[in-house]
């Protein structure tokens, strides 16, 4: 289940003394004030979910958009993003999702779009062992061999393992741990890594397989 959620952007890397005196690894996401432009229910929509957005706006908004922003009595964000929660009935349009919604020491889920590594072959992609060195094998080492049969069934099956593009979808990483909350600078620092760039938006929610902290 999905109680609490909060968006950021990934300002990168560092790494941060615990109490115990061990070195952590973490990651800092920037949180700026996040605005809820719509709250979606099941009545309304099928769906219980936050429209929310963060931020300045980075570009020339059209005119629809704005629009959407003026029904709300909004001010315009970086961009539109839903929160599915399962429990939207202490939201309202035009309230901000505070920074203190998380504590040091919950576990969270962290979604972002992970780096893109452009058109790779099967052994980079997919971690393919490669083929054999010896034995007559001539310029066919990365080569994924054979993909598929000849008259039956004369194609070659939808999701086979081949070269293409790799990166840049998104993904999730789970059950991190939050080291630090820092409300005054607004930042969450998280142990270990997330997906994504440096700049990039990322998602952080309680995570889907541990209990949620009180």
């Amino acid at each position: 289940m999905t109680a609490k959620a909060i968006v950021g952007r990934k300002a990168g890397m560092t790494q941060v003394w615990s109490e115990d005196n061990r070195l952590l690894p973490v990651t800092v996401i920037e949180v700026q004030p996040v605005r809820v432009v719509q709250v979606k229910t099941v009545d309304s929509h099928g769906y219980n979910a936050l429209q929310v957005t963060f931020g300045p706006a980075r570009k020339k908004i059209n005119k629809p958009e704005q629009g959407h922003f003026d029904a709300a009595g909004v001010e315009a964000g970086r961009e539109l993003l839903e929160l599915r929660l399962d429990d939207v009935s202490e939201y309202e349009v035009g309230q901000e999702i505070a920074l203190d919604t998380f504590a040091a020491g919950d576990i969270v889920d962290v979604t972002g779009v992970s780096k893109g590594k452009g058109f790779t072959g099967v052994m980079k992609r997919h971690n393919f062992a490669g083929q054999r060195a010896t034995h007559g094998a001539h310029l066919v080492h990365r080569m994924p061999g054979s993909i598929g049969q000849c008259a039956t069934p004369a194609r070659v099956f939808k999701g086979k393992k081949m070269a293409g593009h790799s990166g840049n979808q998104k993904t999730t990483q789970q059950n991190l741990t939050i080291v630090k909350v820092d409300a005054e600078n607004g930042a969450i620092m998280v142990k270990g890594a997330v997906p994504g760039a440096k700049n990039g938006v990322v998602t952080v929610r309680n995570a889907a397989k541990k209990k949620v902290s009180a």
